[in-house]
């Protein structure tokens, strides 16, 4: 399979969310090469188990038996169907703004799912002004908002996302219920979120759910995000993955 295999040190492991694009999560990926060997690639159409496996597959492929395995947004859940299944090859998990276990959709939602042909492009219009308040808090100054702006426009055009495979992963959030995994989790655990009245994509009480399920599982906010702090803030985001790494390897030494 393709993968993307950036920077030296520990190896960890990134999923994307929802859109399936590895590009999307670049600035993350950038800010985390400069600690660990960042292994990524993007989501083909599967399923919570599915990923798991390809996960596995790709860590075989790049030689590396155990990594830490991080997952943002709707990549948490993959993460944490692959930590729960392969226990031994998972060093440490991290969830980043991951959708609660067990999420129903909204009825509006639902209905995009139906026709996303037709609906997608109008939750694709909307988002911006539902993520601009988080960018702002977390991009005050407004050349460095367009710098990020233009940035992520030239992702949207040069990675574009597939809105049946969306759908798709969407559905799939509303009916898988990762609670079962939860308690199948043996590897140090660190949920982040950002706060609670920034983030209009995920709630933030229900990615605190991880915190109740997952034995011994810590949590970190990252300050003036929402959902997107891995991309709007990605040292920060980096630093508070590194802290976690080292605090975790100096507990074990």
């Amino acid at each position: 399979m393709e993968f993307v295999d950036r920077g030296s040190g520990p190896p960890l492991v990134l999923i994307p969310g929802l859109q399936g694009r590895w590009e999307y999560l670049r600035p993350a990926v950038d800010a985390l090469s400069q600690s660990f060997r960042v292994l990524t690639f993007s989501l083909p159409s599967s399923d919570l188990d599915g990923y798991a496996g390809q996960i596995a597959a790709m860590m075989t492929a790049a030689q590396v038996e155990r990594a830490t395995i991080c997952g943002v947004s709707f990549g948490g859940l993959v993460a944490v169907r692959f930590a729960a299944s392969y226990p031994a090859r998972c060093a440490a998990l991290i969830l980043a703004s991951t959708p609660k276990p067990r999420l129903r959709l909204r009825q509006r939602h639902q209905l995009y799912l139906r026709a996303p042909w037709i609906f997608g492009p109008i939750f694709l219009a909307e988002t911006p002004f539902r993520l601009n308040p988080e960018i702002c808090a977390a991009i005050p100054d407004a050349t460095a908002r367009r710098r990020f702006s233009m940035r992520s426009l030239r992702t949207a055009l040069s990675a574009p996302v597939s809105l049946t495979q969306m759908a798709a992963r969407a559905r799939m959030i509303s009916m898988e219920d990762v609670t079962p995994d939860c308690t199948r989790i043996t590897a140090p655990t660190l949920v982040v979120t950002g706060e609670a009245h920034l983030d209009h994509v995920v709630p933030v009480e229900g990615s605190s759910e991880y915190l109740r399920l997952i034995p011994n599982a810590r949590g970190a906010v990252l300050e003036r995000t929402g959902h997107l702090g891995s991309i709007t803030r990605p040292d920060a985001f980096a630093g508070l993955v590194r802290a976690f790494s080292e605090g975790r390897d100096h507990a074990a030494a």
